[in-house]
This record gives structure tokens, C-alpha cells and sequence, in this order.
């Protein structure tokens, strides 16, 4: 997933969790907010360059 795109969607995860915990929603909440979390910390896998001679 590119870099902004990453950006925008765990920003718009966050929003959510901070709507549903207003809203007193806390079970939908606690899940976003752990998605949001996880795919922050996730790396995303870098292409290999093979060294040219």
C-alpha cells in the first residue's frame, strides 16, 4: 500500500475510533483503535534490488 494511501486509511481508522468512543460505542472502538495500531506498525515489504557489476 503506498505511503498516502496508508496515511489516509489509518487516519480515517482513527476518526472512526474516536467517533465510536464518543458515540459510547466501546466494543467497535477498541477494535478500530487495535486495527489502526497494527497496520501503523506493520512494514511494509521493501523490493529487493540486485547489485549490477
Amino acid at each position: 500500500m503506498p505511503n498516502l494511501t496508508k496515511d489516509i486509511f489509518i487516519g480515517f481508522l482513527l476518526v472512526t475510533g474516536v467517533w465510536s468512543f464518543i458515540s459510547g460505542v466501546f466494543v467497535i472502538s477498541t477494535i478500530v483503535f487495535a486495527s489502526a495500531a497494527l497496520l501503523s506498525n506493520i512494514a511494509s515489504p521493501q523490493p529487493i534490488l540486485e547489485e549490477q557489476e
